[in-house]
């Protein structure tokens, strides 16, 4: 028995999401395989136990015809318990057909997984529902961006499967894949982001959470309802129609948290909540929490660090 979780890469590099899912498959307690479309790269350097590496010329652009007549060889071939991919678009464009081949269901965007139950968020966030997996398998399933922490992903030294797949029936040409407009502010690569969110009440008033972001030597983001509003420019925003974030140390200022937001910023390594209502969302997944009005405890954070750095 084995789980084999299914990645995604672009151009040689694979999705952040890729690793989260084999970290969310590694807590089965079954061997992880993993099945890449392409070079294996830096799979071969992971904690699991096999890579399988499904090359042909006629995958060599995304198509869902293509990718699932080849994984549907693959997962037969292997017949593994659970099947597992990051949520990405491409995954929901051809991991339903692919489930639906075998004569499956498919589950998308789980934020917990055990042996027999997968969770997933409804009401934007506001409950969880558990979802009994089926008796046998194979069970499919997406793991949600952020619920897990790909770099808890240890090295290894795998073993490297070629696997030979026939692909026929392609009935699509792909086009060149959609290349956002560059952003003059990359937020993936800062360390560490002060975030506001409608807490703040006034446009005039982020000048109050820039000043702390300053002072860390940090970047400044915002919740979706600040650059609805035209307050920060489009390319600050962090959340599901934003940009996903990572970094170090990810405060959030005045933002209730709601399922979109934390789908952003989850992956940080540390978050700091601050914000007045201590019943709210963020402090759910934060690991420091100040509920407090924003307006008080940003100047005090702000000086205390300017001091600390003389």
């Amino acid at each position: 028995m084995s789980v084999l979780v299914v990645l995604e890469q672009s151009g040689g590099v694979y999705h952040r999401m890729s690793w989260e899912a084999v970290v969310a498959a590694k807590e089965l307690g079954l061997p992880v395989e993993i099945a890449t479309i392409g070079p294996a790269g830096d799979a071969a350097a992971k904690d699991v136990a096999k890579v399988h590496v499904i090359e042909h010329p006629d995958l060599a652009a995304y198509s869902a015809d293509g990718y699932t007549a080849a994984l549907e060889q693959l997962v037969r071939a292997l017949n593994p318990e659970y099947v597992i991919f990051p949520h990405t678009y491409q995954v929901r464009d051809f991991a339903p057909k692919l489930a639906t081949r075998l004569g499956k269901v498919f589950i998308s965007d789980v934020v917990k997984l055990t042996p027999t139950v997968a969770v997933r968020q409804l009401f934007q966030g506001k409950l969880n529902a558990d979802y009994a997996l089926p008796a046998s398998g194979p069970r499919f399933l997406s793991i949600q961006a952020g619920a897990y922490r790909g770099d808890a992903l240890a090295a290894g030294s795998p073993q490297v499967v070629p696997f030979s797949a026939t692909v026929t029936g392609i009935r699509v040409t792909a086009e060149a894949p959609f290349r956002e407009s560059s952003r003059a502010v990359d937020l993936t690569a800062a360390d560490i982001i002060v975030s506001v969110g409608r807490g703040i009440k006034e446009q005039e008033n982020i000048a109050i959470v820039e000043e702390l972001a300053v002072a860390l030597g940090g970047e400044l983001a915002a919740s979706r309802p600040i650059c609805d509003n035209g307050w920060l420019p489009m390319e600050r925003q962090v959340g599901s129609s934003g940009q996903t974030v990572a970094p170090k140390v990810y405060i959030a200022v005045g933002i209730s948290g709601a399922i979109q937001h934390q789908v952003g910023m989850k992956g940080s390594k540390t978050i700091v909540a601050i914000n007045k209502d201590p019943d709210a969302p963020i402090f759910e997944v934060a690991d420091y929490g100040i509920a407090g009005d924003l307006f008080d405890v940003v100047p005090a954070l702000t000086e205390a660090v300017k001091k600390l750095k003389g």
